[in-house]
């Protein structure tokens, strides 16, 4: 199990929405075809979204402009370390820059979603299929000795390949060049269903950021408590997104960063270094139970001072 602090972001931001504005949002059920989500995107403006943050990447999304699902498949697979060669010319062909073509016309039924670059390992499971004849069980063989980069192995399935790719007719120039093309596919191989997953949760904190931003903001803010770097880091994007980020208040701060309802954020409590989780939770539950706090003398009255000692104060 792969424990992701993004899970967590996209609750936080949920119960931010309900909390702000009394609305309840079911992630699972968001359009995939968000305007304002592939807007986003295609801005580069992906500072906090799951998989698409680095510089690199951003790059990218500006240049291709994603305006469907498949785009954001394909770009979190193909934007890996190692050869990035294909991304380029992937662009250029879902914008009409550079004719796609396939090495064999039948090849299109696969690769045409993703303008005849072979992008995921099922690409080559089912092309070994159609072109060579390989079985289920060879194709699988494959995908792993190109997941493994186990070289014995593809050795001997690019004789099989060849050989398969003849028998039913096609020039065997024309096979080894697919195999060279996959062999350099090998390198960062990447297997669609994998992909497909990631792309799916960046896309639902694209969407958080795109309709609900400081609640957003406040969630990510949220699971960076600990780390003062991070916390300037995602403030200052707060700043660049227009987001007013106002200081600790002890009659309206929580633990955490939260939305009042003119829609700014409010500094969290637990994010002041010093303050420790109980004592904000003791300072919030004597708030709750007789009202806010007049001023400093207030505070002293009425907290527990062995909670809330000289250094927190």
């Amino acid at each position: 199990f792969l424990g992701l602090k993004t899970l967590s972001i996209i609750k936080d931001t949920l119960e931010n929405i309900k909390l702000s504005r009394g609305i309840e949002i079911d992630i699972n059920t968001i359009p995939l075809d968000d305007p304002l989500t592939y807007e986003l995107y295609s801005r580069g403006d992906t500072t906090g979204l799951f998989q698409f943050e680095s510089e690199g990447m951003k790059k990218y999304l500006k240049a291709l402009k994603p305006n469907r699902f498949e785009d954001l498949i394909a770009m979190n697979a193909l934007y890996r370390p190692g050869p990035m060669d294909y991304i380029p010319s992937f662009i250029n062909r879902k914008h009409g820059r550079e004719h796609i073509e396939y090495d064999i016309p039948v090849m299109e039924v696969y690769l045409k979603d993703t303008y005849g670059i072979t992008v995921y390992q099922e690409q080559v499971m089912l092309l070994s299929q159609l072109l060579a004849g390989f079985s289920k069980g060879m194709a699988d063989s494959l995908r792993k000795a190109m997941g493994k980069k186990i070289a014995s192995m593809m050795d001997q399935l690019k004789i099989k390949f060849i050989e398969g790719c003849t028998q039913n007719g096609y020039d065997q120039k024309i096979a080894e060049k697919i195999w060279r093309d996959w062999e350099s596919f090998a390198h960062y191989a990447f297997n669609k269903s994998h992909s497909t997953c990631y792309a799916y949760i960046s896309y639902q904190t694209a969407y958080l950021k795109a309709h609900y931003p400081a609640e957003f903001m406040a969630a990510v803010l949220s699971r960076n408590l600990s780390d003062i770097k991070k916390i300037t880091f995602f403030m200052e994007e707060c700043k660049r997104m227009g987001l007013t980020v106002l200081v600790p208040d002890i009659n309206e701060s929580f633990a955490n960063f939260t939305v009042n309802a003119n829609g700014q954020i409010r500094f969290g409590l637990a994010a002041i270094k010093g303050v420790g989780e109980s004592a904000v939770s003791h300072i919030i539950e004597i708030r709750k139970k007789s009202g806010p706090f007049k001023d400093i003398y207030n505070v002293v009255e009425r907290v527990n001072l062995t909670i809330v000692n000289k250094r927190c104060l």
